[in-house]
C-alpha cells in the first residue's frame, strides 16, 4: 500500500492541477472513516463527521479557481485516495495489532517497499542518459537526493507515530493544518497573494479542526470518566 501511495499520490500530482490534487488529497478523510466503520467497525460520532464539512468548504474555496478535470487525471487521484486512506488505516492497525512503535513497522516496511519501487520506477523515470537513474550525476545532485530522502523518513517516522499514538482521522487534521499555516506562511514571509475567497478558506478549514480538536478531546475525557466511574 505505501508503493500505491508513493506512486499514485505523485501521477495525480503530474496529471492534475494543484487545485485538483487538494480537492481529491481531501477526499481521504471520509474514505479512512468509511473504511474504519465497515472492515474495522469502529464508530465516529455525528459531531466529528460534521467537523469534515468546514474542513472540505476550506479546501474548494481554496482550490476551486484551479479545478480542471480530466480522465486520467481522476484515476490516478481516485486510485490515490483509496490507496493513501488504506495505507494510513494499516499504518494504525499494525502498530496495533503487531504490538510495535513507529520505528519497528517502518524498519520492517521500508526496505521492501524500496525493493519494489525499484521495480516500479523504471517504467515512469529515465533509465540512462540525461537525468536518468545511471548517468552523471553531479555531487549537488546527489546530495540533494540524499537530503531528500532523509526528509522522506522523517516525514514517514512522523506519519506513523501520529497515526500509532492518535488514529488516521487525526493524521489528516495535521495535514489540513499543515495545509493552512503553507498558505499563511506564504502569504506573511513571502508575500504570496491571499484572495478574499482563500483567507475564508483558511478561517473555514481552521474551523473545522478546532472543532474536531475539541469534539476529540471531548470524548476522550468522556471515555476517561465512564472508566473511573466502573465498579
Amino acid at each position: 500500500s505505501f508503493c500505491g501511495f508513493v506512486v499514485f499520490t505523485n501521477l495525480s500530482l503530474q496529471n492534475n492541477t494543484i487545485g485538483t490534487y487538494q480537492l481529491a488529497k481531501v477526499m481521504t478523510t471520509p474514505v479512512i472513516i468509511v473504511i474504519q466503520s465497515v472492515y474495522y467497525k469502529k464508530t465516529f460520532s455525528t459531531k466529528i463527521k460534521l467537523t469534515l464539512i468546514p474542513i472540505t468548504l476550506g479546501v474548494v474555496l481554496n482550490s476551486y479557481y484551479d479545478v480542471k478535470f480530466n480522465f486520467l487525471g481522476i484515476l490516478f487521484a481516485t486510485l490515490g485516495v483509496l490507496v493513501t486512506s488504506l495505507y494510513q488505516v494499516w499504518v494504525g492497525a499494525k502498530q496495533h495489532e503487531l504490538q510495535v512503535n513507529s520505528m519497528q513497522l517502518l524498519y520492517y516496511q521500508a526496505p521492501m517497499s524500496s525493493g519494489i519501487l525499484m521495480v516500479i520506477v523504471p517504467f515512469f523515470e529515465p533509465v540512462v542518459g540525461d537525468g536518468g537513474i545511471i548517468g552523471n550525476w553531479s555531487l549537488t545532485a546527489l546530495g540533494m537526493v540524499l537530503f531528500s530522502g532523509i526528509i522522506a523518513f522523517l516525514v514517514n517516522l512522523s506519519i506513523y507515530w501520529i497515526i500509532g499514538n492518535t488514529s488516521p482521522v487525526t493524521y489528516n487534521m495535521f495535514g489540513h493544518f499543515k495545509f493552512c499555516i503553507t498558505l499563511l506562511g506564504g502569504y506573511f514571509l513571502f508575500k504570496d497573494p491571499l484572495s478574499i475567497n482563500q483567507g475564508l478558506g483558511i478561517l473555514c478549514t481552521l474551523l473545522g479542526i478546532l472543532t474536531y480538536t475539541h469534539f476529540k478531546l471531548q470524548e476522550q475525557e468522556d471515555g476517561k470518566t465512564k472508566l473511573v466511574q466502573r465498579p
